[in-house]
């Protein structure tokens, strides 16, 4: 075997994203995050009026992003129905995320982790560093009760409300 292929081999699983996501049944950080509007909001006020689904995704405007935002708009009325608040979390700026939900209309509210703590807290890992991992948590009672740590932008919502609806 060439050193090159055992390099490939003992790659570090750092880079393709592995984390030390939150277990099920762990409390959710109970942060304060800005928004994409500049606003603070408190996590432990939201999980306290209900259910919470926070998802993390590496950039905003990015194909794989924009799909898994736009599935999640096109399905917010069921979410809504079910009382689950939405926050889109990614290291972009408070302007960049800004930009993301103008246009393409997102109803929910995008968090601007520049610094990565909430990330950090919620334990999501990188396979780019810099950036998050797509990696989804439901909180309900401020305990997570499920997690996706490989998120699918093309049914995330759907993944979501079938969690919900199992009483994950």
């Amino acid at each position: 075997m060439t050193a090159s292929i055992l390099a490939l081999i003992m790659i570090p699983a750092f880079l393709f994203g592995r984390s030390n996501a939150l277990e099920v049944g762990a409390e959710a950080p109970r942060q304060s995050v800005t928004i994409e509007t500049g606003e603070t909001v408190d996590l432990a006020e939201a999980y306290a009026k209900g259910p919470v689904l926070v998802y993390f995704y590496p950039r905003a405007d990015t194909p794989g992003c924009t799909k898994q935002a736009c599935n999640l708009r096109d399905h917010f009325a069921e979410l809504e129905e079910k009382g689950v608040k939405v926050f889109g979390v990614s290291t972009d700026s408070v302007e960049r995320q800004a930009a993301f939900k103008e246009k393409h209309n997102l109803p929910f509210s995008l968090v601007a982790d520049t610094e990565r703590e909430l990330g950090k807290a919620f334990g999501v890992g990188s396979a780019v560093p810099g950036f998050f991992s797509r990696q989804t948590f439901l909180v309900v009672d401020g305990k997570i009760a499920w997690r996706d740590l490989s998120a699918s932008p093309a049914s995330q919502a759907q993944d979501a409300l079938a969690a919900l609806g199992a009483g994950n």
